[in-house]
């Protein structure tokens, strides 16, 4: 974490607000908290604040606010940062049918790591996974804390079409695609739960600063909650992780 907090351009119309050079849940906290700060204290000209691994992207018009005025503001809101109080984050179980045409990559994660399937499996659905950001397409989440023991390499050759709900490894990150798109990740398995959905009243179903848990699911139990959440019936599971618990 930097020692003091860096304001940089980003443009004519956007400033870039950076807590640090690494991903770190102290870092992720002060951008939060940060956040948090410009929700509640409206600052006129801003018209959208985009939260990273370890920045602020703040958009806002400036025939409304100068870029030296809003530097300003936010130095002031930093200043208050220690009195705001961060909401208790939510931890969102993610039903993940793991191996088979569903993770068609799970053999190369075991046999890199040499381990079995079975040890893929239960390591990576043994964790709670703090969401630090969402990008590349809607709602993707990009997540920390997985187990080293299951760290592979991307494909060498990406793949042009990856579908939607798929659950992949690339390096020591995991991650889940909530839109069919492109990508170079090992496939792992899949979740039938929609993270993007356009016409749902929230379209994105995950939010930064939250927590995902997998939950090994048969391919009974997919096919039952792909019903449910088709017709917008599933009930998603979540609950409030302890403060002594975090990673």
């Amino acid at each position: 974490m930097y020692k003091e907090t860096r304001y940089l351009t980003a443009g004519d119309r956007a400033l870039t607000v950076e807590y640090g050079n690494e991903i770190s849940e102290d870092i992720s906290n002060k951008v939060r908290s940060m956040m948090v700060a410009l929700e509640l204290n409206k600052i006129e000209g801003v018209i959208e604040i985009v939260p990273t691994y370890r920045s602020l992207i703040i958009h806002y018009n400036p025939l409304n606010i100068k870029y030296d005025n809003l530097v300003s503001e936010l130095k002031l809101l930093e200043s208050k940062l220690k009195d705001i109080s961060l909401p208790e984050p939510e931890v969102i179980e993610i039903p993940t049918l793991y191996g088979g045409e569903y993770g068609a990559d799970i053999g190369n994660v075991a046999q890199y790591n040499g381990i079995t399937v079975e040890e893929v499996i239960k390591i990576h659905s043994s964790k709670e996974y703090l969401i630090y950001m969402l990008g590349f397409t809607p709602g993707f989440p990009y997540l920390g804390g997985m187990d080293e023991k299951i760290a592979t390499p991307r494909l060498k050759v990406p793949r042009t079409k990856i579908s939607k709900g798929s659950v992949g490894i690339a390096a020591n990150q995991t991650g889940i695609y909530p839109i069919d798109s492109p990508g170079g990740w090992q496939l792992i398995g899949k979740t039938p739960l929609k993270l993007y959905e356009p016409n749902r009243e929230v379209p994105i179903l995950l939010k930064a600063g939250n927590y995902i848990k997998f939950i090994p699911i048969s391919e009974e139990q997919y096919k039952t909650i792909e019903k449910d959440a088709n017709d917008g019936c599933y009930e998603y599971s979540t609950y409030i992780k302890k403060r002594e618990e975090r990673v």
